[in-house]
Parts: C-alpha cells; structure tokens; sequence
C-alpha cells in the first residue's frame, strides 16, 4: 500500500473481499466491485496483496506429510513431463491430521495445511530443497513411488510409499494431496477461467494456501493478512510487469544429487 494513490479505505476493502471469500475475488471483480477505474490498477492491487500472504516467520509442516507434483493449466493428461505442453509444474505437501468426529466419535484424517511451490523441473535436488523448506526435520513425507525421494531419510526424515504397484487403490493414495489439489485446480478455473500466467502463479499459490489453511475462519485471516502486511514488502509496478517474473525455484543445497527425472 506504499505510496499509493488510493485511498486506504479502498486497499482494506480489497483484502477484505479478496481474504473472506472461498473462491477468492479476480481483477475484473473486484475492479466492478470498489469502481476502480482501470483494470490494470484493480489487477495490480491484487498481485501486492499476494506478497502479504506469506509469513516470513511461519512454521514448517510437522508429523505426517503428504508430498507430489501436480501440472496447473493446460491439458489435464501428462505427469513429470509427459504430454505437459502449457502446464506449469507445481510440488506441494500436505499436513495430515487425526480428526475426531464431534457427532460420533469416529477418528478418521483431514488434511491440515498446505505449501505449493511452482517449479520448472521435477529433478531430486529441486525436490529435496522443497522439502527442507517446508517440512520440520523428523516428520513423515510420504509420497508416491518416485526414486526421487528416496534420499529423505538422509535429510532426517522417514518416508514412506503409497502406489499402486505395492497393492493400494488409486483413490486412497496420497488422498489429502489430491484432494487439495483438486481444490486448487476448481478455483483457478472457476475464479481465473483457468488463464494463470506462469510468471505470476506462485502468488495465486500463495493465495489459495493462505485460505486453505484457514477455512475454519476466514474473518480472522483478515487480521492476519494485515498483519504480514506490515513484515512484507510487495512487488514494485516494474517488477510485475517486467523480466521472467518472480517465480523461479532455488539453486540446488550443497549435498543434494542431480538425479532423478
């Protein structure tokens, strides 16, 4: 909101409807919405509004963590490279949490938070610095058959496998990982029409992660957006609108192999 030229009053409600609903809220919303004058502007407002949920001071995910790649966009067949033509490579994890049915008694599991990163490849190092990021030391990542992650248990983690080929049905492996995803997909096709520019996707992941991890009361996240507004610096106008963008996955840590697809 710094050095703006629009009203505070306007940048409030802005989060407000952008953090309170579901689906979230699309430029041309909320332009029609607070009668901002330009598309551009109102388009702008939303991508600042982005750098604001991402707590520097956040906590890893801890205990059990489901771990995957997905492609956004484009067709829907292709996995790590194969028929993947206008896709864009996400990798994201999934806390999963016991849950105890207040009605029965039951206890089941729910996914808890999630953290999604656009990468360009699928290749161990990529992967591993993913998880380093984004997984408390000692948790379970459990993923699918991919050899990729078969280093973890020397980054100090267990891991274990769900797939098919060890007997399991399709549907019950990495259930929470998916489910998310599909979440994820529903609200970019059903918000955005499915058109998310590659250069701008980590802040629609952001943004999706940021409600997700708070769908039990999206009101209080309001106040936690505001909150990380005053930690976070968001992007200049040059840096939306110039160069590859702000996505781009880290180099490779010291002592992570390049192997792996």
């Amino acid at each position: 909101m710094e050095n703006t030229k629009l009203p505070l009053s306007i940048w409030l409600q802005a989060a407000f409807l952008m953090v309170t609903d579901k689906r979230g809220i699309s430029a041309k919303q909320l332009q029609r919405a607070l009668a901002i004058k330009s598309y551009e502007t109102a388009w702008s407002m939303l991508q600042k509004l982005r750098a604001a949920m991402v707590n520097p001071d956040r906590s890893k995910l801890t205990g059990r963590v489901e771990v995957d790649e997905s492609y956004i966009g484009g067709p829907e067949k292709g996995k790590r490279g194969r028929g993947a033509e206008g896709k864009n490579l996400v990798v994201g994890a999934v806390e999963v949490r016991d849950w105890t049915s207040p009605k029965t008694g039951k206890v089941s599991t729910r996914a808890g938070r999630v953290r999604f990163r656009h990468i360009d490849n699928a290749i161990q190092p990529v992967l591993v610095d993913f998880a380093l990021d984004t997984i408390e030391g000692g948790s379970k990542v459990v993923t699918d058959g991919f050899e990729a992650y078969h280093i973890l248990p020397q980054f100090g983690y267990s891991h274990g496998v769900e797939s098919t080929a060890r007997g399991m049905k399709q549907d019950d492996v990495l259930r929470h990982y998916h489910r998310a995803v599909a979440n994820l997909k529903t609200w970019i096709k059903g918000t955005f029409h499915g058109r998310i520019d590659g250069k701008h996707l980590q802040g629609y992941l952001n943004e999706f992660a940021f409600r997700f991890n708070r769908r039990q009361n999206l009101f209080a996240a309001f106040q936690t957006m505001l909150g990380i507004a005053g930690k976070v610096k968001g992007p200049t106008q040059a840096t939306l609108y110039a160069g590859p963008g702000p996505f781009v996955q880290r180099e490779a840590r010291a002592g992570v192999p390049s192997t792996g697809r």
